[in-house]
């Protein structure tokens, strides 16, 4: 038995066996350690690229975001202004209002005046409305707290008007779905009787 740990029949001629330099082994083990070294090198590099891009796209996101935030804003910002100057206009249209229920002083004002004043009145009315804009005015409708402002309760004869507005003393006006101002309204009631 020869001293070497395998079994002869696994070892090798002499002469098949191809001995490698000590230096080369030195030199394949430094290649593997450099090589090692550069895959270690190459992963980092992977995992701060992943985190720029993960940063960018947060960024840009961010950014889509902001827009979209500014885009809202800005309407907003214009609806706003739209309504702080339609609730500007509408002392002007009570003043119509006003003129127009006065029924004996209106018909005592010369005809084609009157017609050049309802014209005027109308032309206000439909640039309104062209901006959204519409007279808001309940009359026979229930009273609700949340869309009138009630000034007075009215007595009534009549049950089914409990409840109802009656008289509408100053319009309302809405603009789409939302309520620029609520109508000033007196409400029926029943009195008692005793």
């Amino acid at each position: 038995m020869s001293d070497t740990p395998f079994p002869e029949e696994y070892l090798e001629d002499e002469d098949d066996v191809e001995l490698i330099p000590e230096d080369e082994i030195v030199e394949e083990a430094g290649k593997k350690k450099k090589s090692k070294k550069k895959f270690s090198e190459l992963e980092v590099c992977r995992k701060e690229r992943q985190e720029y891009l993960d940063g960018w796209q947060r960024s840009q996101a961010d950014y889509a975001n902001l827009k979209k935030r500014m885009e809202e804003d800005k309407k907003y910002i214009g609806a706003f202004a739209v309504e702080s100057f339609i609730q500007d206009l509408l002392p002007s249209l009570d003043a119509f209002d006003m003129a127009f229920g006065n029924k004996e002083a209106w018909e005592a004002v010369d005809k084609n005046w009157r017609s050049g004043i309802e014209f005027i009145h109308g032309s206000l009315l439909r640039t309104l409305e062209d901006r959204g804009v519409t007279q808001y005015n309940p009359l026979g409708e229930g009273f609700d707290p949340e869309l009138h402002n009630s000034l007075e309760m009215v007595e009534v004869e009549d049950e089914k008007q409990a409840g109802k507005i009656v008289s509408v003393v100053q319009k309302g006006y809405k603009m789409g779905d939302r309520i620029v101002r609520v109508p000033n309204v007196r409400v029926g009631e029943i009195k008692d009787i005793e």
